[in-house]
Protein backbone atom coordinates (compact mmCIF):
# COMPACT_ATOMS: atom_id res chain seq x y z
CA UNK A 1 0.00 0.00 0.00
CA UNK A 2 2.66 2.29 1.03
CA UNK A 3 6.25 2.08 -0.48
CA UNK A 4 8.97 4.54 0.31
CA UNK A 5 12.33 4.75 -1.82
CA UNK A 6 15.28 6.24 -1.20
CA UNK A 7 13.59 9.65 0.37
CA UNK A 8 16.19 11.76 1.25
CA UNK A 9 15.07 15.67 2.46
CA UNK A 10 16.57 18.80 3.45
CA UNK A 11 14.51 21.78 4.86
CA UNK A 12 14.90 25.45 2.66
CA UNK A 13 17.42 26.32 6.14
CA UNK A 14 19.96 23.24 4.72
CA UNK A 15 19.27 20.88 7.51
CA UNK A 16 19.44 17.46 6.52
CA UNK A 17 15.89 15.70 7.92
CA UNK A 18 16.22 12.55 6.21
CA UNK A 19 18.68 10.19 4.63
CA UNK A 20 17.92 7.56 1.76
CA UNK A 21 14.78 6.30 3.80
CA UNK A 22 13.69 2.78 2.06
CA UNK A 23 10.32 0.93 3.55
CA UNK A 24 7.36 -1.21 2.47
CA UNK A 25 3.69 -1.13 4.30
CA UNK A 26 1.41 -4.04 3.22
CA UNK A 27 -2.12 -3.62 2.63
CA UNK A 28 -4.08 -3.65 6.31
CA UNK A 29 -0.75 -3.50 7.86
CA UNK A 30 0.10 -1.40 11.34
CA UNK A 31 3.06 0.26 11.62
CA UNK A 32 4.41 1.90 14.54
CA UNK A 33 7.24 4.23 13.79
CA UNK A 34 9.51 5.33 16.52
CA UNK A 35 12.67 7.35 17.01
CA UNK A 36 13.85 10.56 19.37
CA UNK A 37 12.75 13.88 19.03
CA UNK A 38 14.17 15.40 16.16
CA UNK A 39 14.93 11.80 14.84
CA UNK A 40 12.29 12.65 11.29
CA UNK A 41 9.35 10.90 12.13
CA UNK A 42 6.99 13.99 11.67
CA UNK A 43 9.03 14.82 8.43
CA UNK A 44 8.82 11.63 7.13
CA UNK A 45 4.89 11.56 7.81
CA UNK A 46 4.43 14.58 5.80
CA UNK A 47 5.96 13.33 3.17
CA UNK A 48 3.01 10.29 2.63
CA UNK A 49 0.56 12.46 1.28
CA UNK A 50 2.24 15.17 -0.44
CA UNK A 51 2.51 17.97 1.77
CA UNK A 52 6.53 17.62 1.68
CA UNK A 53 8.21 18.34 -0.21
CA UNK A 54 6.78 21.86 -1.28
CA UNK A 55 7.43 21.19 -4.75
CA UNK A 56 7.28 17.40 -5.96
CA UNK A 57 10.08 16.31 -8.08
CA UNK A 58 9.61 14.91 -10.81
CA UNK A 59 11.35 11.18 -9.74
CA UNK A 60 8.98 10.68 -6.57
CA UNK A 61 9.83 8.40 -3.81
CA UNK A 62 6.56 7.78 -2.34
CA UNK A 63 4.35 5.53 -3.82
CA UNK A 64 0.29 4.82 -2.55
CA UNK A 65 -1.07 1.65 -3.83
CA UNK A 66 1.38 1.80 -6.30
CA UNK A 67 1.01 5.33 -7.97
CA UNK A 68 3.82 7.82 -7.28
CA UNK A 69 3.01 10.89 -5.34
CA UNK A 70 3.06 13.13 -8.62
CA UNK A 71 0.86 16.51 -8.86
CA UNK A 72 -1.53 15.06 -11.41
CA UNK A 73 -2.25 12.46 -8.82
CA UNK A 74 -1.85 14.80 -5.66
CA UNK A 75 -6.07 14.90 -5.33
CA UNK A 76 -6.60 11.00 -5.45
CA UNK A 77 -3.33 10.78 -2.88
CA UNK A 78 -4.90 12.78 -0.35
CA UNK A 79 -7.98 11.22 -0.87
CA UNK A 80 -6.39 7.87 0.37
CA UNK A 81 -4.27 8.94 2.70
CA UNK A 82 -5.46 10.74 5.70
CA UNK A 83 -3.35 12.88 7.97
CA UNK A 84 -3.33 13.30 11.48
CA UNK A 85 -0.82 16.12 12.76
CA UNK A 86 1.44 16.58 15.97
CA UNK A 87 -0.70 19.82 16.86
CA UNK A 88 -3.78 19.95 16.43
CA UNK A 89 -3.81 23.43 16.28
CA UNK A 90 -2.82 23.25 13.09
CA UNK A 91 -5.52 20.73 11.44
CA UNK A 92 -8.66 22.77 13.42
CA UNK A 93 -9.80 26.03 11.03
CA UNK A 94 -13.32 26.13 10.75
CA UNK A 95 -15.81 27.85 13.94
CA UNK A 96 -17.43 24.62 14.92
CA UNK A 97 -16.58 21.00 15.64
CA UNK A 98 -19.36 19.67 13.02
CA UNK A 99 -17.99 22.70 10.10
CA UNK A 100 -14.73 21.18 10.69
CA UNK A 101 -15.23 17.37 10.54
CA UNK A 102 -17.47 17.75 7.97
CA UNK A 103 -15.15 19.97 5.64
CA UNK A 104 -12.91 17.00 4.26
CA UNK A 105 -15.94 14.66 3.38
CA UNK A 106 -17.62 17.43 1.49
CA UNK A 107 -14.04 18.30 -0.48
CA UNK A 108 -14.33 14.57 -1.94
CA UNK A 109 -18.12 14.16 -2.47
CA UNK A 110 -18.97 12.14 0.53
CA UNK A 111 -21.88 11.64 2.49
CA UNK A 112 -22.56 14.63 5.00
CA UNK A 113 -23.35 12.30 7.41
CA UNK A 114 -20.14 10.48 7.48
CA UNK A 115 -19.11 13.59 10.24
CA UNK A 116 -21.24 12.72 12.57
CA UNK A 117 -20.93 9.37 12.71
CA UNK A 118 -17.16 10.38 12.97
CA UNK A 119 -17.62 11.92 15.27
CA UNK A 120 -19.88 9.37 17.54
CA UNK A 121 -17.11 6.98 16.66
CA UNK A 122 -14.34 9.01 18.63
CA UNK A 123 -17.13 9.77 21.80
CA UNK A 124 -17.95 13.51 20.80
CA UNK A 125 -21.45 12.63 19.72
CA UNK A 126 -23.01 15.79 21.23
CA UNK A 127 -20.36 18.07 20.24
CA UNK A 128 -21.55 19.45 16.41
CA UNK A 129 -21.91 22.97 17.24
CA UNK A 130 -19.42 23.37 20.31
CA UNK A 131 -16.85 26.14 19.08
CA UNK A 132 -13.35 24.58 18.22
CA UNK A 133 -11.25 27.23 20.32
CA UNK A 134 -12.70 26.41 23.19
CA UNK A 135 -11.94 22.77 23.27
CA UNK A 136 -9.71 20.98 25.96
CA UNK A 137 -6.42 19.74 24.08
CA UNK A 138 -7.41 16.38 24.30
CA UNK A 139 -10.89 17.32 22.66
CA UNK A 140 -9.77 18.74 19.96
CA UNK A 141 -7.27 15.80 19.34
CA UNK A 142 -10.59 13.90 18.88
CA UNK A 143 -12.28 16.36 16.72
CA UNK A 144 -9.24 15.89 14.26
CA UNK A 145 -9.35 12.35 14.08
CA UNK A 146 -13.02 12.82 13.45
CA UNK A 147 -12.38 14.84 10.65
CA UNK A 148 -9.66 12.34 9.30
CA UNK A 149 -11.58 9.30 9.22
CA UNK A 150 -15.22 11.09 8.21
CA UNK A 151 -12.86 10.68 5.08
CA UNK A 152 -12.69 6.91 4.64
CA UNK A 153 -9.03 6.71 3.71
CA UNK A 154 -7.45 3.36 2.96
CA UNK A 155 -4.62 4.39 5.00
CA UNK A 156 -4.42 6.37 8.45
CA UNK A 157 -1.07 8.55 8.93
CA UNK A 158 -1.36 9.22 12.73
CA UNK A 159 1.33 11.64 14.36
CA UNK A 160 1.30 11.24 18.41
CA UNK A 161 -2.66 10.34 18.20
CA UNK A 162 -2.35 9.81 22.06
CA UNK A 163 -1.19 13.48 22.97
CA UNK A 164 -2.86 15.16 25.36
CA UNK A 165 -5.30 12.39 26.10
CA UNK A 166 -6.43 10.93 29.95
CA UNK A 167 -5.59 7.39 30.25
CA UNK A 168 -9.40 6.71 29.25
CA UNK A 169 -8.97 8.92 26.17
CA UNK A 170 -6.29 6.36 25.14
CA UNK A 171 -7.84 3.53 26.23
CA UNK A 172 -10.71 4.53 23.80
CA UNK A 173 -8.62 5.27 21.11
CA UNK A 174 -6.49 2.11 21.31
CA UNK A 175 -10.30 0.28 20.57
CA UNK A 176 -11.09 2.15 18.06
CA UNK A 177 -8.23 1.76 16.15
CA UNK A 178 -8.33 -1.96 16.71
CA UNK A 179 -11.43 -1.89 14.91
CA UNK A 180 -10.49 0.03 11.64
CA UNK A 181 -9.10 -1.92 9.24
CA UNK A 182 -7.39 0.78 6.94
CA UNK A 183 -4.03 0.42 7.02
CA UNK A 184 -2.25 2.77 9.71
CA UNK A 185 1.50 4.08 10.62
CA UNK A 186 1.59 5.46 13.58
CA UNK A 187 4.33 7.72 15.33
CA UNK A 188 4.21 7.70 18.73
CA UNK A 189 6.45 7.51 21.92
CA UNK A 190 3.72 6.27 23.45
CA UNK A 191 5.34 2.84 23.21
CA UNK A 192 3.36 0.70 25.43
CA UNK A 193 0.39 1.98 22.16
CA UNK A 194 2.98 0.48 19.65
CA UNK A 195 3.15 -2.63 21.41
CA UNK A 196 -0.98 -3.10 21.40
CA UNK A 197 -1.47 -1.85 18.02
CA UNK A 198 1.29 -2.42 15.65
CA UNK A 199 3.15 -5.86 14.86
CA UNK A 200 6.13 -3.74 13.15
CA UNK A 201 7.81 -1.48 13.98
CA UNK A 202 10.45 1.22 11.98
CA UNK A 203 13.44 2.85 14.52
CA UNK A 204 14.41 6.03 12.86
CA UNK A 205 17.56 8.14 13.93
CA UNK A 206 19.02 11.23 12.56
CA UNK A 207 16.90 11.03 8.97
CA UNK A 208 17.61 7.01 8.74
CA UNK A 209 16.41 3.66 9.10
CA UNK A 210 17.78 2.06 12.51
CA UNK A 211 15.77 -1.04 12.95
CA UNK A 212 12.63 -2.44 11.15
CA UNK A 213 11.07 -5.67 12.45
CA UNK A 214 8.64 -7.12 14.71
CA UNK A 215 7.51 -4.61 17.26
CA UNK A 216 8.44 -6.97 20.60
CA UNK A 217 11.59 -7.87 18.82
CA UNK A 218 12.24 -4.33 18.59
CA UNK A 219 11.37 -2.39 21.68
CA UNK A 220 12.05 -5.51 23.88
CA UNK A 221 16.35 -4.69 22.99
CA UNK A 222 17.38 -2.24 26.03
CA UNK A 223 20.19 -2.00 24.43
CA UNK A 224 18.69 -0.27 21.12
CA UNK A 225 16.00 0.82 22.89
CA UNK A 226 18.81 3.29 24.69
CA UNK A 227 21.24 3.80 22.07
CA UNK A 228 18.76 5.70 20.45
CA UNK A 229 17.01 7.79 23.41
CA UNK A 230 14.22 5.23 24.05
CA UNK A 231 13.11 2.85 27.36
CA UNK A 232 12.25 -0.20 26.99
CA UNK A 233 8.37 -0.03 27.52
CA UNK A 234 7.27 -1.50 30.99
CA UNK A 235 4.45 -3.70 29.52
CA UNK A 236 7.48 -5.66 28.00
CA UNK A 237 9.08 -5.89 31.36
CA UNK A 238 7.79 -9.29 32.33
CA UNK A 239 6.10 -10.61 29.86
CA UNK A 240 9.12 -11.30 27.45
CA UNK A 241 13.42 -12.27 27.69
CA UNK A 242 15.31 -9.79 26.58
CA UNK A 243 16.86 -9.91 22.34
CA UNK A 244 18.65 -8.43 20.35
CA UNK A 245 17.87 -7.54 16.68
CA UNK A 246 20.00 -6.58 14.11
CA UNK A 247 20.92 -2.99 13.41
CA UNK A 248 20.69 -2.24 9.42
CA UNK A 249 23.03 -0.35 7.59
Amino acid sequence: MIEVRNLSYRYPDGKEALRDISFKVADGECIGLIGPNGAGKSTLLLHLNGILPERLASDPAVFVGGQPITEANLPEIRRQVGLLFQDADDQLFCPTVLEDVAFGPSQFGLDGDRARQALAAVGLAGFEERVTPHLSRGEKRRVCLAGVLACDPKVLVLDEPTTDLDPRGKRELKDLLKRIPATKIIASHDLELVVELCGRSILIDRGTVVADGETIELLNNELLMLEHGLERPHILMHQHPHRRVPFLA
